[in-house]
C-alpha cells in the first residue's frame, strides 16, 4: 500500500492538460474554464461617474450656506454636455456622468433646493461620492486561462463587454459500474440484488467540478462482457470503473485491465476507505478503478478523480479544498491508514458521526467535510485543531 500523498501525485502523473478550446457564448460559460485569457476591451467604470444622486459642482467652491444656480441634468445614458463654471451645479443621479468642471457630487440630502437653485445645508457630509473611470478595472483588463468561471466571473465579463469566450472543452469521463448484483433506480431488483448507486453521485462530482459524467451499462461478472464495457470506457477521456477492484473470486476489473494491457500506477492505498483503488492507463487513456462501497467511491472519487477532472482542464487549484477546524469531539488513534471520517462542520466546529462504516449512504449524505486523520496519528481531545477536506 502506498499514502494518500503518493497516490494522488500518481494520479495526477497520468493526466495531461487538455490544450484544446472551443468557443462558447458568455451566458453558456457558468462553470467552464478559460482555455485563453479573456480581455477587457474598455475601463470600468468607462467615465468619472456619481456614486450618489446630488448635484455636481465645483469642489473648491464647495462651503456650507453656498448657494449654486442649476444649469443642466445628468442621467445614466443621457449625459449633460456642457462643462460646470463657478457658481454652477448639474442635477445627477448615481451612474451618470459626471460633467467637465465638477469634482464633487453633493448628495441631495444635503442641500436644499428653491427652483433653479441649492443652497448647501449644514449636515454636509464627505465627498466627493465621484467614482473614478477605471476604478473597477482597465482596458487590457484580464481573467488568466485556467480560471474556472462562477456567476460573478459572468458578470465581471459582461462588464468587460466579451460575448464570447474560448474555454476548455468538458472532459468525459466513463463511469462504469460492475457486478452481478447491480440493478438501477427503477428497476425490480430481485431477491440477492441491490440498485447502483456510487455512478449517480460520481457523475454529479464529475459534472459540477466541470466535465461530463456518462454513466455507461452496468458490466455482469463475467470476463467478455467487462472486457467489452472496460474497452467502451477507454473511449472517454477518463475511464473509472466501480467495483470488482478487490481480490474476491469475482472481483475481476484487475484481471481484465491486465488481459487489456493497462499500464499500472499502483493498486491499494494505505488509507479508509477506498484502500482497494487501481490507477493506471486503459488503452493510453487516464483510468481509476474505484471500490465499489459507496462512501469508498465518493472519498476516492473527492481525493483522486476530481483533481484528475481539473488538471485535465487546466486548473491549477486541483486538490480538495481543505481548512483547520476545532474537534467537537474526542476521536481515538488512526492506526497504519489514513482515515477520512464522515463529519459536520458547523461554526467552525467538526463532530465525525458515531457510524462510519463504507456502506452507509444516509451518514455520507449528512456530512458537509470528511475529517482527515493522518495514518499513525493518535488520540485526539476535542477543541484541538485538525485538517478537513469540504464537500
Amino acid at each position: 500500500m502506498i499514502p494518500v500523498t503518493e497516490a494522488e501525485a500518481l494520479c495526477l502523473a497520468l493526466v495531461t492538460p487538455s490544450g484544446a478550446a472551443e468557443t462558447v457564448s458568455l451566458d453558456q460559460a457558468a462553470g467552464r474554464t478559460l482555455a485563453r485569457a479573456a480581455i477587457a476591451h474598455r475601463a470600468q467604470p468607462p467615465f468619472r461617474s456619481a456614486a450618489m444622486d446630488g448635484y455636481a459642482l465645483r469642489d473648491a467652491e464647495l462651503a456650507i450656506g453656498a448657494a449654486f444656480t442649476i444649469v443642466g441634468e445628468s442621467a445614466a445614458g443621457h449625459g449633460w454636455q456642457g462643462q460646470v463654471g463657478p457658481g454652477q451645479a448639474v442635477r445627477i443621479f448615481t451612474g451618470a456622468p459626471v460633467p467637465e468642471g465638477a469634482d464633487h457630487v453633493v448628495i441631495q440630502e444635503d442641500t436644499a433646493r428653491e427652483g433653479e437653485r441649492i443652497t448647501i445645508q449644514p449636515n454636509l457630509g464627505n465627498g466627493p461620492n465621484i467614482r473614478a473611470a477605471g476604478g473597477d478595472f482597465d482596458a487590457g483588463f484580464a481573467l488568466d486561462a485556467g480560471r474556472r468561471l462562477s456567476a460573478a466571473d459572468l458578470a465581471l465579463l459582461a462588464a468587460m463587454n466579451v460575448a464570447q469566450l474560448e474555454v476548455v472543452p468538458r472532459p468525459r469521463v466513463a463511469l462504469l459500474a460492475t457486478g452481478d448484483e447491480l440493478v438501477m433506480p427503477g428497476e425490480t431488483p430481485g431477491p440477492d440484488e441491490i440498485i447502483a448507486s456510487n455512478t449517480f453521485a460520481l457523475k454529479a462530482m464529475v459534472d459540477q467540478a466541470g466535465g461530463e459524467g456518462v454513466i455507461l451499462p452496468i458490466a455482469p461478472d463475467r470476463r467478455d462482457a467487462l472486457e467489452a464495457a472496460m474497452s467502451e470506457a477507454a473511449q472517454a477521456d477518463i475511464a473509472v470503473t466501480i467495483g470488482g477492484a478487490s481480490v474476491g473470486d469475482y472481483d475481476l476489473v484487475g484481471q481484465v485491465g491486465e488481459a487489456l494491457g493497462i499500464e499500472r500506477a499502483f493498486y491499494k492505498i494505505a488509507m479508509r476507505p477506498g484502500k482497494p483503488l487501481i490507477a493506471g492507463r486503459l488503452a493510453g487513456k487516464p483510468y481509476l478503478g474505484l471500490p465499489g462501497n459507496p462512501v469508498s467511491a465518493v472519498v476516492t472519487g473527492h481525493l483522486f478523480l476530481l483533481p484528475m477532472v481539473r488538471r485535465w482542464l487546466g486548473q491549477d487549484a486541483v486538490r480538495p479544498a481543505r481548512m483547520m477546524a476545532r474537534l467537537g469531539a474526542d476521536v481515538g488513534p488512526t492506526g497504519p491508514r489514513t482515515h477520512y471520517m464522515r463529519a459536520r462542520l458547523d461554526d467552525g466546529v467538526v463532530t465525525p458521526f458515531e457510524r462510519q462504516d463504507s456502506a452507509l449512504l444516509s451518514v455520507l449524505a449528512e456530512a458537509n467535510v470528511l475529517l482527515e486523520r493522518p495514518l499513525g496519528d493518535g488520540p485526539r481531545k476535542a477543541g484541538e485543531a485538525v485538517p478537513v477536506l469540504l464537500l
